[in-house]
C-alpha cells in the first residue's frame, strides 16, 4: 500500500504541473470578471481551431485524472490511518 501512495504522489505532482502549464497555454477570451457577469460576448467554442480543441480534451483529460488521484489518495489516507489505530 504504501508503493502505491508514492507512486499516486508522484502521479499528482507531475499531473499538477501538467495542468499548470497546459491552462496557462489556453488562449484568452475575456476581459476578465465583467465577462464572467455577462458584459462581453466572447467567441464560442465551436470556432476555436482544432489545435485549441485538441489542447482543451487533453486539459480536461488531466483535470479528471488530476481528480481521481486526489481522490484516490484520500481513501488511501483515511483507510491506512484506521488500520493503524
Amino acid at each position: 500500500m504504501q508503493v502505491l501512495q508514492i507512486i499516486l504522489q508522484i502521479l499528482l505532482g507531475i499531473t499538477s504541473l501538467l495542468l499548470t502549464l497546459l491552462i496557462l497555454m489556453h488562449k484568452g477570451r475575456g476581459g476578465g470578471l465583467s465577462d464572467m457577469f455577462g458584459g462581453g460576448m466572447s467567441s464560442g467554442l465551436a470556432s476555436s481551431g482544432v489545435a485549441e480543441r485538441n489542447l482543451n480534451r487533453f486539459t480536461i483529460i488531466l483535470g479528471l485524472t488530476w481528480g481521481i488521484v486526489i481522490i484516490a489518495l484520500g481513501l488511501i489516507l483515511r483507510f491506512s490511518g484506521a488500520g493503524e489505530s
